[in-house]
């Protein structure tokens, strides 16, 4: 079993930045995609972006140009650096990891963007 934890988050201005982090623990053989999804109040949990083992990238239209995922292999993590957040990035942000065939989705780790 993997297990994910979030951290990073917070309560920011708009404009501000943040960085999430998420490391993966436990039975892990080999982290293959990574990503981070958000969910706000009464909304559907949604992608954000998405990286692949070799560095590939992938990120909603919203966020592109704003937000960059990057990941350490080594340390079984995954980051997301967020610059010029906006109200409506405000959600719960949660990580999640392919090991194997298996999938794993962390806490979540709360962000608020203030106007």
């Amino acid at each position: 079993q993997v297990q994910l934890v979030e951290s990073g988050g917070g309560l920011v201005q708009a404009g501000g930045s943040l960085r999430l982090s998420c490391t993966a623990s436990g039975s892990i053989f080999r982290l293959n995609d990574m990503g981070w999804y958000r969910q706000a109040p009464g909304k559907q949990r949604e992608l954000v972006a998405t990286i692949t083992r070799s560095g590939s990238t992938n990120y909603r239209a919203s966020v592109k140009g704003r937000f960059t995922i990057s990941r350490d292999n080594a340390k079984n993590t995954v980051y997301l650096q967020m610059n010029s957040l906006k109200p409506e990035d405000t959600a719960v942000y949660y990580c999640n990891a392919w090991e194997s065939l298996r999938n794993s989705w962390g806490q979540g780790t709360q962000v608020t963007v203030s106007s």
